[in-house]
Formats: structure tokens, sequence, C-alpha cells
């Protein structure tokens, strides 16, 4: 895989030592075991798969390389390239600015923005209607498009299914950026609708049925379908594709569940196999998470943006088995054994004690989104060593790595 090149500051040399060495001895990535450092009183598993991903990366090399190339240029995202803190404000303070926020709402008008400008497209894509508004102002979109390759896939299968006369079902959360911009463009080629999760496939899957008025539809699913959707004829052929930060056991549940309610209904044809859509860096890092959940552990601790949506799911999949801790940086741990926390069902930040007296050994699993940086992994390790005792066993880190 292409080595992209990354400002150092993001790196960390005790994680890009662990990945190296699980990289060379896991060549098939088959192994979902986590990294164990062993101190003693206090052992960390760190997870098999973590941390900025292909698009993420890609993003992050073509963004530095254009502030570096156009000193002498205005330069904007349309949004938030990724969804770190850290990143986006590093990339504040070289100057960038943001024309929206993560939720569309315009933050400078376009009036603002001339063809000597230049704008960068997130790793989230964007809308088919924003790109008509940067080549009417002549603005180049190609050279500076940041979009993952993984959500252009998507597109590319929306497309195609549109071209097979099927509705495209987009599993995802409606109002984040990749949903909107995946929306956007399957729209261009097919009916399409956007479900979040479960409870509303099974919703859908009444009118499918025709167990539901087709009036009720409109009011249920309100704002997340395509002009002229015909419920009545669009829900006869389906294919399912997602959200690429989704969460991907979701999304394959779903895409099963409504197979059989379609093939029961019309016939096996009448659905489309869509499972090529499921993005490699979000089911390493779920089935990397759920193997080190299969270690013995006392807490977890998640590291991520907390608007993140794939970091989200990591603090999910560890909350049904730990106490789990979903921190933006090292700074939320504090001295005395206190954290603060977001908690991603009430939707803010919260403190708890983290550290007990009572324990000989403490386990803790450590992982992060696809949009943190290994230096925030490497800070969260080495404050927790600090506040563990294990500040000078840094070299015993160090050893243990090497011999990994």
């Amino acid at each position: 895989m292409k080595q992209f090149d990354i400002p150092t500051f993001y790196r960390s040399p005790i994680i890009s030592k662990i990945k190296e060495k699980r990289k060379i001895s896991d060549k098939l990535k088959k192994d979902f075991t986590p990294t164990i450092i062993d101190l003693g009183s206090v052992k960390f598993m760190i997870a098999r798969h973590f941390g900025f991903c292909f698009g993420v990366e890609n993003a992050i090399e073509i963004v530095y390389h254009t502030i570096a190339e156009h000193k002498d240029k205005r330069i904007f995202l349309l949004s938030e390239m990724i969804h770190n803190p850290h990143v986006n404000e590093d990339l504040l303070s070289q100057g960038i600015r943001f024309l929206q926020d993560t939720k569309g709402n315009q933050l400078i008008d376009w009036d603002e923005i001339s063809t000597d400008d230049i704008v960068l497209i997130p790793a989230f894509g964007t809308t088919v209607e924003l790109e008509k508004i940067l080549v009417s102002k002549n603005i180049n979109t190609q050279k500076y498009n940041t979009t993952c390759p993984f959500v252009e896939r998507v597109w590319k299968r929306s497309k195609k299914l549109g071209q097979e006369n099927h509705t495209v079902i987009v599993h995802g959360k409606h109002g984040h950026e990749e949903t909107r911009a995946t929306f956007s463009h399957s729209k261009e080629n097919a009916p399409t609708l956007i479900i979040q999760n479960m409870d509303e496939a099974k919703l859908l899957a009444e009118f499918i049925r025709k167990e539901k008025q087709t009036e009720d539809f409109f009011i249920l699913f309100k704002g997340r379908y395509s002009n002229d959707f015909n419920p009545e004829k669009d829900l006869s052929h389906i294919g399912v594709v997602n959200q690429t930060t989704i969460l991907a056991s979701e999304t394959q549940a779903i895409s099963n569940y409504l197979q059989q309610v379609i093939s029961t209904q019309y016939g096996a044809t009448h659905f489309a196999d869509t499972r090529d859509t499921l993005c490699y860096a979000t089911l390493d890092n779920q089935r990397a998470a759920e193997g080190m959940l299969s270690q013995v552990a006392d807490m977890a601790f998640v590291i991520g943006g907390y608007n993140s949506s794939n970091t989200t799911h990591l603090v999910e999949l560890c909350e049904t088995k730990v106490p789990t801790y979903f921190i933006s940086s090292e700074e939320k741990i504090k001295d005395g054994g206190e954290v603060i926390h977001y908690d991603i069902h009430q939707k803010k930040e919260k403190i708890s004690t983290y550290l007990s007296s009572n324990k000989d050994i403490t386990n803790i699993l450590i992982t992060s989104g696809a949009s943190c940086p290994d230096a925030l992994v490497e800070n969260v390790l080495l404050k927790l060593m600090n506040n563990f005792g294990k500040a000078d066993d840094i070299e015993k880190v160090l050893n243990q790595v090497e011999n990994l």
C-alpha cells in the first residue's frame, strides 16, 4: 500500500514500531488479537488495527502539500477535513478557513470566494450541488479533491444500482457529511432513501410488504428520500450501500434482513448484492476492537474526535464488555485517577474515576478512530503509564515492542 507523506508530528515512534512489527508478523491481516505491553501492575492491550486509514492519510498529504506549495493564495476547506479536533485546529492555525460547518451551515458566503482561491474537498466528499457551485466559480475541483477512494467506490456502486433499475438504500446518519454526499450522488441516478439503523429497516419493511399507507412513508422518512420517490414502485427492487464509517456488522445485518424481506415479497433477483461497499479500514478497526475485547480487561480507552462516526462505533463495541472512556487526547486524563470523557448517549463530557487502589494488576484496552493521529495514542499511553507510576518504564515498553 502507498506510503503517504504526512507531518512527522502526527507520527509516533512507539506506535509506528508496533504497527510495523504486527504488519510483518501478520501479513494477511488475519490475527486480530491485541498487542500486549506488560508493565507488571498495569498491562496495556493495544488493538491490532487503529488510527489513520488510507483515505485520511491521502487527505492529509494533499492538504499539507497544498499549504506548502501555495503560501501566496487563500486556501479554504468546504468543511472539516476529517473529524479530529487536533488536525482541524492545526489546519486553522496554518491559515485554512472552513466554508461550512459539519452540518452544512454556511460560515463564509460564496460571494467571498474567487477563481484565484483554492477550495479543498474533504475526505468525506461533497454533494453534487456544491460541486456545481465550485465549477460555476471556475474553482479547480480535481487537483484539490481529497475524497476518500472508498467513499467514491460507494458512489460508483450506487450509480450502477441505478443503471440496473434498483432503488438505493443508504445505511448511514443522514446529517453526516459523507452520507449527505452519497445521497446527493446516488439520487442523480436512482431513487434513494437513507435509513439509520435496524429499527428503521424494519419500518421500511412494512412499506415493502405494503402493510403501511404510502402517505405515512413521507412523514416517517421526511428529508431522507429523493425527489419523486414513489414507495409503491421504488421499493420493489433495492440494494443497500453504506456510510463507510458506520458499524459494518449493522450494515450487514440490515442488508441480510432487507434481502429476506424483498426475496419473500418479490423474489431473490429483486435484491442487489452490495457487500463490496464496506470500507476495509472501518471493518479492520472494528474486528480488531472485537479481538481486543476477547481479553480479560478492566477498562478501555478509545481516542478520537467526539463527532467521529467510526470512533463512536468503536466506543459502542467496547461498552458492551468493559467501562469505556472516550477521550479526545491525553489532556482528558487527570492526575489522581480522574478522566474527562465523552458520553455518546448523553452527548456530553462527564468525569469518572478510573484508577482503583483495590487492584494489584489493571488491564487496559486502547484503540482509536481512523482520523486519530498515532501521536495522540502514544501520548495517552505515556500519560496512563505516568498515572500508574510507570513513567520510568519507557525502556521496558520499547524492549517489548522490539521483541514482538
